[in-house]
């Protein structure tokens, strides 16, 4: 059974209530939920975690290292600053799957260029929680 990371960034807590024009209606509670339900059926043991702290999201990458096959990344804000994060996840071993929920290649020009993409195995973006499911059956079928 492979052990998958889901690690998301800052105000993703905030799901269903910030910008639900462009993040949607969808709880992260929701989305964990989804994400457990895909994790029995794809045959995949999950831990799924969020902060707003930087210094966090690194020590669960960190962490990975022993305790993970796999992790799949929102970093959120995080994504367009963060050299931190994108060193730590030079030091994973396994693959590593960037999930937005909108497509930020059609955001502001703020919001187009990932550091963390440069790092990550793929990038999945624009398709609202669902990214989630897909990064994980792509991880399902990983050697």
């Amino acid at each position: 059974m492979k052990r998958v990371m889901i690690l998301n960034g800052p105000n993703l807590n905030l799901l269903g209530v910030r910008e639900p024009h462009i993040y949607g209606t969808t709880t992260l509670a929701q989305i964990e939920e989804s994400c457990g339900q895909a994790a029995a059926r794809l045959d995949l043991k999950i831990a799924f975690h969020q902060s707003n702290h930087e210094g966090v999201i690194v020590d669960l990458i960190q962490s990975a290292r022993q305790e993970a096959d796999a992790i799949i990344i929102n970093p959120a804000g995080f994504s367009f600053t963060s050299v931190a994060i994108m060193d730590a996840i030079k030091t994973f071993e396994g693959p590593v799957l960037e999930v937005h929920i909108s497509n930020i290649h059609a955001r502001d020009e703020y919001h187009r260029h990932s550091r963390i993409s440069f790092v990550a195995t793929g990038v999945i973006c624009g398709l609202g929680p669902y990214g989630y499911i897909a990064a994980m059956q792509a991880i399902a079928q990983m050697k």
